[in-house]
């Protein structure tokens, strides 16, 4: 995703190391996010991602290790600078038997926002989330997208320059998931606000501009999603079908390849994949294939190749 973003660290996390009693959650996780950009930190669930969410949202301390904000730490304490922060949770927070106003109108006077900017304010931000029409409705009558959005504005009601989200699309449909990101690239060309989400959807990180890949409460790897993709060569086909063992076994045995067990199926990485579909069906036993797949590499391969496990793999299994 093309974006001109300063060079200078908007946000630096630099060590972060978090422990639950023998449970080392965080191990040692640094990054820094630049001004401007969209900055992702895709993982499966039990990764470290919403526990170095935690951390920079005030939520949780850690063992040791350091979050700045334009070079200044960022302690449990300072309220000031965590004011020039919004945040996203993945639970619901707003109060589905007030308005969408009445909850924008609430986190404005939380946010100490002066009266005279609230209205004003307000009436850009439901503008924003396009829900101008329904300012008035209660938010238990909005759909979850509408509501999602609606999260997002009054994390924004503050002016901050940073905002952090935690899996902000979870639990929406792809009309929904549009939707949502064509309000969030909307807000940073208009507000110039930096954005920092957590996320296991590999269509999602693949928007950021970069990513850092979290497993088992490590930095794996840092990069642009297009760098990350291009360092997978080839195309991706994946078999499904019966005895998934012997299928694997044909491809070695019959072409040398080696294939990978997922979720989806037998997966094998090979160049020029149209070629080889007719020739990999014709070989394998009849009746065993029920589908053949071919993709250009996901991050969600990327993340498989690099961890040697997928995004929808529980913690500690491999």
């Amino acid at each position: 995703m093309a974006h001109e973003v300063q060079t200078s660290p908007h946000l630096s996390v630099d060590g972060l190391v978090v422990r639950f009693g023998k449970r080392t959650a965080l191990d040692g996780v640094s990054f820094d996010v630049h001004r401007g950009e969209i900055f992702g930190l895709l993982g499966p669930n039990g990764s470290g991602k919403s526990t170095t969410f935690h951390v920079l949202t005030g939520l949780l301390g850690a063992a040791s290790g350091q979050v700045r904000l334009d070079g200044v730490a960022i302690e449990p304490t300072e309220r000031a600078l965590r004011r020039q922060m919004g945040v996203v949770f993945q639970a619901a927070g707003l109060d589905p038997h007030l308005t969408c106003r009445e909850n924008l109108r609430c986190a404005a006077r939380l946010h100490r926002v002066p009266s005279s900017d609230r209205e004003p304010r307000i009436d850009e931000l439901l503008d924003f989330a396009e829900l101008s029409d329904r300012g008035h409705e209660r938010v238990k009558t909005l759909s979850g997208g509408m509501k999602r959005r609606l999260e997002i504005a009054r994390a924004l009601v503050h002016r901050p320059r940073l905002l952090v989200l935690d899996e902000p699309t979870v639990g929406l449909d792809e009309a929904s998931f549009e939707r949502t990101w064509e309000r969030l690239l909307a807000l940073r060309q208009r507000e110039g606000v930096t954005l920092l989400l957590t996320t296991h959807r590999p269509e999602e990180a693949a928007r950021c501009d970069r990513l850092a890949l979290l497993d088992q409460g490590k930095v794996l790897a840092i990069d642009t999603p297009e760098k990350f993709k291009a360092a997978i060569s080839g195309d991706i086909i994946t078999l499904v079908g019966k005895a998934p063992d012997e299928l694997a076994e044909v491809l070695l045995s019959r072409f040398s390849l080696t294939a990978r067990r997922t979720d989806e199926g037998v997966v094998v990485v090979v160049d020029r994949g149209h070629e080889w579909i007719p020739r990999l069906v014709e070989a394998l036993p009849y009746g065993r294939l029920s589908s053949v797949s071919l993709k250009r590499p996901s991050m969600a391969d990327v993340f498989l190749k690099l961890s040697g496990r997928t995004l929808f793999d529980l913690p500690g299994s491999v």
